[in-house]
């Protein structure tokens, strides 16, 4: 860290930058050898170290630094006056170009050796070490005198004999150690770096981290923004982060609680971030034992983890660098020269005077940073945990302690006796921490609660009237801020002022950083996804589309213009889900103006597994379902002209409704194709097509299969990613990514877009999915993956699956042909894609223990009966119940559509039946009603059996078997008549399983809409039993591929390196932290 600081105070007596110590790192000793080497003039010496500016620095830099430290040594008269006449000559002679001439240049390594050893002791400062100081600087005069003079100098020599007859030694009286002040160390410090590092420039930082946020800084240098003003005049601004009951610091327990896998956070980040994990037992001076012996360094450590996760603390932490940065930028404005040439670091480390002074500079500073910024963290449920003794409060309450200037709004229930009776009030306070203690500052009295609509925008509302200033920025609970950007807030705020067309701007977007895709596969994806949008997209709907709105945090808002006109969030229920975009819309209709800047940026965090990602796609689309029935938007598509209003329909609800169409389209052409092959009528186009060529469709075909691969949703990826690190870096990127599957993800998540938006737009019931933010790198068990993507993708997968299985016998097009692979090919990977994804991006998901063990946990959850109280992961009823919820809330046209939709899975049956060989070719529609019989004796046997099962099989069990006896005799014997009598073939039992389990599941589907119908006829347990059964079939065709390659062990290794290519490419150890961290204990 340090050879990246430059000085914080500044060296009057050098006429030259002084650059960071890496860039000056390995100048010296190179300067040395060129030195001993050389063998010409003076000035051509000079010339070759010149040709370097940065040796050149280092060279003068240690030059005036060696004086400079003689200086503060030595104090006697005599040793004054050999230094000085030693200085004399040496820049005599090189004024003169005669300095090698001179002066011996074999023994300046010596010199140097004892120098740099002469600095270290400067830089442990031991008093008990003084002797060996003096004896280090009667060395280095005798190497001077005697080793590098070729002309002894008279003078030194009178005062060598004077010293020598006077029985004195010279240099035993210095002053040792120095006065020991913040400019003494950094200076003694950083001569010893420029005398010692011989590290290249570019493996500085080592920290990957690092050198993104440095390359970034510097890149943004160049980028046109704002003049920034003095701090005094810029405009003032708050930051607002709502907080609910995410982690504000982990705890000792939380770090070392250890998942199923045997892994703890603790361990986890020790593996992942391995380069910081030394750099803070370093700084702690204590080994990987010690470091947990003191409650001190337990704490040290909890803040360590806490920063590197999603929590309170690292974004209060991010945020509190714009007071930090302001504060130094004050120093800057107002500062005397004498004290900027003393450093800063003597202002932000005031005596106890200067603190007690109103007029001192560090009071000032103080006052000038409090005026200009504000952080209020809308932690609304502070109340209720300081009451229940939650440690989460401790915790807030520490945050405000260690960071004075953070305000805390919460929203406080209190019983207040009111007309004889007990009555809820609710206030909204606003405390500060007063004595390590908090201290109410406002308390305002509100007509209600505040939790009626949706949390995170009521959470908002309630605490915006603690902000202060011109201007407001809202930051979300995973995000962070860097002290590089911080410096830039008071260019970004001065764009209010800046000429933005017509309209000045009332929300500034603020480009994101996605700090989460450092490890697996699926956060690269995201992140990656993520950072195209909030970079390349927002700037093209910023400008030249005049369409981007507030897609979430961290903007800043106009906020007199936007508290003047309806606040910064929406909070109605439901509607408001994706509360962030309504920002913009009242922001636009209320003819705003919204900009996207790049020069500055701030940290995000996403969710990094599978089911994370998942939840939070799910709630994006049903928010954007939720939009699409607003009047925001239908007032937004009546206000726009038209090139603007098409540009807002597809960056908003369009997006969604194209990827829908994209599915349904898939439906609609294999309905149709299967349509034309089971009526016959493809046979007759297929000849026809042939005989009039059909090359050109051909060529179609094969071009929009291209498009199909997925390879155009990459696109945006690409180009930022070749914008800013180059386009062969792109290139490769997009390769890698193909091997790592992202297809496969990208078409995963279509998939979930999809179920969510539909279901929304047709039954509404819109909510929030919490998805957790913590670090996931843990097998997920089947069972909950099938509840997470039993509906919104296994059974569209498998319909499509059934149709593509039913297209492939009875098309009429050559299997074999080029046109058939291209038109199905996209399809089977869609089928793929939606039923074995979450196996594949599932850690561990092919090991052979982990499937069998949730096999287990599946058969034990499907078996369980559900009931009150009974939660959804521990029971399939419960959970069937609950994915039935959207039915009972949606109205008459909800439940009609749904009817309507689940018409279509009759269609096999009627399609297929003609075309068993049972049927002998006849086209009557007795053999569809005949087929209907079949369905409904196969029902009533299987409720006979259920029956039986109820009554007989716990006290005669000897009836219930007789009945199954009976029941399979029959079975077979039908079987045997229709195959001697009736030409029944073995393929006509699968293409039977193909007709008839789509209707059985269309009756379901039809008897789950009409449920109080049903109900009332007292026939919904026949439907949940035959609901399990399907359940049943459906878990064993997902679960049997898997089971079949977790057999082969290089299929585990395989994926492990395809989920986790990142950390392999890193050196990171993920192998042990799948296999469990218990073997390091």
């Amino acid at each position: 860290m340090d050879l990246l600081l430059v000085p914080y105070s500044s060296d009057s007596s050098l006429k030259l930058i002084q650059w960071p110590p890496f860039l000056l790192a390995s100048k010296i000793p190179i300067a040395l050898d060129m030195a001993v080497q050389f063998r010409s003039k003076d000035a051509d010496l000079w010339r070759r170290i010149c040709a370097d500016e940065y040796m050149k620095c280092a060279v003068i830099e240690c030059y005036e630094s060696f004086k400079h430290v003689l200086n503060a040594l030595v104090v006697g008269e005599t040793e004054k006056r050999i230094i000085g006449i030693i200085i004399k000559d040496v820049e005599g002679n090189i004024l003169k170009n005669t300095f090698l001439a001179n002066y011996r240049m074999g023994p300046l390594p010596d010199l140097c050796k004892k120098f740099v050893e002469l600095v270290e002791m400067l830089k442990d400062g031991n008093p008990s070490k003084k002797d060996r100081v003096v004896l280090l600087l009667q060395d280095m005069l005798e190497v001077v005198t005697r080793d590098m003079m070729v002309n002894e100098i008279r003078e030194l020599a009178e005062l060598g004999h004077s010293s020598k007859d006077s029985g004195r030694q010279l240099f035993v009286n210095i002053l040792f150690p120095p006065p020991n002040t913040a400019q003494w160390e950094e200076q003694i410090r950083r001569l010893y770096m420029l005398l010692t590092v011989k590290e290249s420039a570019i493996d500085v930082p080592t920290n990957l981290e690092a050198r993104r946020r440095i390359a970034f800084f510097t890149n943004s240098l160049f980028m046109n923004m704002p003049r920034a003003p003095r701090v005094r005049k810029m405009l003032s601004f708050s930051v607002m982060t709502p907080y609910y009951s995410e982690e504000t610091v982990y705890s000792k327990s939380d770090l070392e609680m250890e998942n199923e896998d045997g892994v703890s956070i603790i361990y986890y980040l020790q593996k992942i971030y391995p380069d910081e994990w030394n750099n803070f037992r370093e700084r702690l001076n204590c080994n990987e034992r010690e470091v947990w012996e003191n409650e001190e360094n337990i704490l040290q450590i909890r803040h360590w983890a806490s920063l590197r996760g999603q929590t309170l603390s690292r974004t209060v932490r991010g945020m509190m660098y714009y007071r930090r940065a302001l504060k130094l930028q004050a120093f800057l404005d107002m500062a005397r020269e004498t004290e900027i040439l003393e450093g800063y670091k003597t202002v932000s480390e005031p005596s106890e005077e200067d603190r007690k002074s109103q007029r001192s500079l560090y009071a000032q500073l103080e006052a000038v940073a409090d005026m200009k910024f504000t952080y209020v963290a809308t932690c609304q449920n502070y109340g209720n945990q300081k009451r229940s003794g939650d440690r989460r409060a401790t915790d807030i309450l520490n945050l405000m302690v260690n960071n004075p200037s953070l305000r805390v709004a919460y929203i406080d229930e209190v019983e207040e006796r009111e007309g004889g009776t007990n009555k809820k009030v609710y206030y909204s306070v606003l405390v500060k921490a007063v004595d390590n203690l908090d201290q109410e500052i406002y308390r305002i009295k509100l007509p209600g609660s505040a939790k009626m609509g949706e949390g995170k925008p009521e959470n908002q509302n309630h605490a915006i009237i603690f902000s202060r200033g011109e201007a407001l920025q809202t930051i979300d609970m995973n995000q962070d801020n860097y002290l590089e950007e911080a410096l830039k807030m008071r260019n970004l705020l001065e764009e209010f002022n800046e000429d933005h067309g017509v309209r000045s701007p009332t929300i500034l977007g603020v480009r994101e950083h996605i700090f989460t895709g450092s490890v697996s596969s699926l956060a690269w994806f995201m992140s990656n996804q993520e950072t195209s949008f909030v970079t390349l997209g927002q700037r093209v709907l910023a400008r030249p589309l005049k369409v981007r709105f507030h897609y979430g945090h961290p903007d800043v808002f106009d906020r007199i213009f936007h508290i003047t006109r309806g606040g910064i969030s929406k909070a109605s229920k439901g509607i408001n889900l994706s509360e962030d975009i309504f920002a913009g819309f009242n922001s636009t209709l209320r003819r705003g103006n919204i900009t996207h800047h790049e020069y500055i940026q701030v940290g995000k965090g996403r969710d990094v597994g599978l089911n994370q990602i998942s939840l939070f796609e799910a709630k994006v689309a049903c928010g954007n379902g939720e939009q699409t029935l607003s009047r925001d938007i239908y007032r937004l598509g009546h206000r726009f002209d038209f090139f603007r209003m098409l540009s807002c329909y597809y960056t908003t609800t369009g997006f969604y409704v194209s990827s829908m169409l994209v599915v349904l389209i898939v439906y609609t052409y294999l309905y149709g194709k299967l349509y034309l092959s089971l009526s016959g009528m493809e046979t007759a186009i297929v000849k026809f097509a042939r005989s009039k060529g059909d090359n050109a469709l051909k060529a179609v075909m094969a071009s929009q299969s291209l498009v199909q691969l997925g390879l155009l949703m990459s696109l945006p990826m690409i180009m930022e990613i070749g914008l800013e690190r180059g386009f062969r870096t792109a290139i490769s990127d997009l390769i890698i990514m193909q091997l790592q599957l992202a297809s496969v993800f990208f078409t995963f998540s279509l998939g979930t877009k999809l179920h969510y938006f539909g279901r929304t737009i047709l039954h509404g019931g819109a909510k929030y999915r919490a998805t957790g933010r913590g670090f996931v790198v843990r097998h997920e068990k089947f069972a909950e993956n099938y509840r997470m993507y039993s509906r919104s993708h296994f059974t569209k997968a498998l319909e499509l699956l059934i149709l593509l299985i039913a297209y492939q016998v009875y098309g009429a097009a050559a299997p074999d042909s080029t046109i058939f692979f291209l038109v199905t090919f996209s399809m089977w990977f869609l089928v793929g894609s939606w039923l074995f994804a979450p196996f594949l991006f599932n850690p561990s998901g092919f090991e052979w223990q982990k499937i069998v063990d949730d096999f287990e946990d599946w058969t034990k959850w499907i078996s369980n009966h559900g009931g009150i109280g009974v939660p959804a992961v521990k029971s399939w009823e419960s959970w069937w119940d609950e994915e039935q919820e959207h039915l009972e809330h949606t109205g008459l046209s909800g439940r009609f559509w749904e009817i309507v939709l689940s018409l279509r899975f009759f269609f096999y049956q009627y399609g297929i039946v003609y075309h068993l060989n049972v049927a002998n070719g006849d086209k009557s529609f007795m053999i569809y009603g005949l087929s209907w019989l079949v369905i409904v004796a196969v029902m009533i046997i299987s409720k006979i059996v259920s029956m039986g099962r109820k009554k007989f099989s716990a006290d005669f069990q000897l009836m219930f078997r007789l009945l199954k006896l009976f029941l399979f005799i029959g079975f077979i014997v039908i079987l045997v008549v229709l195959f001697t009598f009736l030409n029944l073939r073995t393929g006509d039992i699968f293409a039977s399983l193909l007709a008839f389990l789509p209707t059985g599941w269309a009756l379901l589907q039809i008897a789950q809409a009409c449920r109080p119908i049903v109900k009332g006829l007292g026939m919904w347990g026949s439907v949940k039993a035959l609901a399990r059964g399907y359940e049943y079939i459906m878990g064993l065709v997902l679960f049997t591929p898997v089971a079949v390659l977790a057999w082969f062990p290089f299929v585990s290794e395989f994926q492990t390196r395809l989920l986790f290519n990142q950390a392999f490419s890193r050196g990171l150890q993920i192998q042990r932290i799948l296999a469990g961290g218990k073997k390091h204990k």
